[in-house]
């Protein structure tokens, strides 16, 4: 993953465990996602400043919508720790599924004869991709078994169907994280894009309930590393781009998506408790012994622990001390 995006990308996520919001409280969010900053604070949207710093009252991109509700749950659940954060990084949740893969499939079951009309004319049978939808646990984990398939489905639809005609309900104002939604079956374009991503996969020799890490990949050493993570227009927290290549097979190695990723805060001493991951690993140079040494953290969903106290420092079972004198 490229390192120009560290600046653009990189979340500074800080939590203290001392901190108790009420249950009543709602949340900052704390990943506007490069969108506006209307929604920067949900109690107190940013009105009255120039267009440079984005739209007010205009929807919401996915990623955005999704981190203001999972940070407003873990507001809500209180006593927020470093912890959370982490477990928040690499929860993987795809807003686009929860709104869209059970209507989705409930649509696929009902298309007559199980089959769909690509965009070529060809007619597909896409009755197998209707109970992996179904069965798809709406995440971009890399164990996940749908993810791949509602991925490219949804990539498909978004391009063919305009936002007007995707969603049933349309979005309000008054209500920006949960509008628009419930997906809208019947608009043009919904069954040609499930039978292009049935074909699009058949034609790649991936099965339509492949295991997304066995095709979101990146190479290090010669040795195959599952990423996990996925697309902002799905709106995944953990943002990942891969790059379709149809004629090699499905995605290639991916080099673009999270890249410092950080979670900070305090337990009640002087020291800071923080734990970061370079997912592309710490250096670019092939022969080096750092070429591949975090990114195998970020695909097990681990992380590194950055030592900022003397003590912190001295107890690292890694430590090495050099010391130099002058001749």
């Amino acid at each position: 993953m490229h390192d120009r995006l560290a600046g653009r990308l990189l979340r500074v996520i800080r939590a203290s465990s001392a901190a108790r919001p009420s249950s009543s409280s709602r949340a900052v969010n704390p990943a506007n996602s490069n969108d506006s900053a209307w929604l920067t604070n949900l109690d107190r949207p940013l009105t009255g400043y120039e267009r440079i710093f984005g739209t007010v009252g205009t929807p919401r991109g996915l990623r955005t919508r999704g981190a203001v509700e999972d940070v407003a749950e873990m507001a809500k659940r209180g006593g927020l720790t470093v912890r959370d954060l982490q477990d928040q990084e690499f929860a993987n949740r795809v807003p686009a599924g929860a709104l869209a893969a059970a209507d989705a499939a409930k649509a696929c079951a009902a298309l007559p004869g199980g089959t769909a009309t690509g965009s070529d004319g060809t007619a597909v049978d896409v009755s197998a991709a209707c109970p992996v939808l179904a069965a798809w646990d709406r995440t971009m984990d890399t164990g996940s078994r749908g993810a791949l398939l509602f991925d490219r489905f949804w990539r498909k639809l978004t391009a063919a169907v305009s936002p007007a005609r995707l969603w049933k309900v349309p979005f309000s104002a008054a209500d920006p994280v949960h509008t628009p939604n419930t997906l809208d079956t019947a608009a043009p374009g919904f069954a040609t894009a499930l039978a292009d991503a049935v074909a699009e996969l058949r034609t790649a020799g991936i099965p339509l309930n492949s295991a997304l890490g066995d095709h979101q990949f990146v190479i290090r050493n010669g040795q195959r590393i599952p990423v996990p993570g996925g697309t902002e227009a799905l709106g995944v927290w953990n943002k990942i781009e891969p790059v379709w290549n149809a004629a090699q097979g499905g995605y290639t190695d991916v080099s673009f998506g999270s890249s410092h990723i950080q979670a900070v805060g305090w337990d009640g001493s002087r020291c800071p408790v923080a734990r970061t991951l370079l997912t592309y690993s710490q250096s670019s140079n092939p022969n080096s012994p750092h070429y591949s040494d975090q990114t195998p953290l970020f695909s097990g969903e681990k992380w590194g622990t950055a030592r900022f106290c003397e003590k912190d420092v001295l107890s690292s079972p890694a430590l090495k001390t050099v010391r130099v004198h002058e001749h």
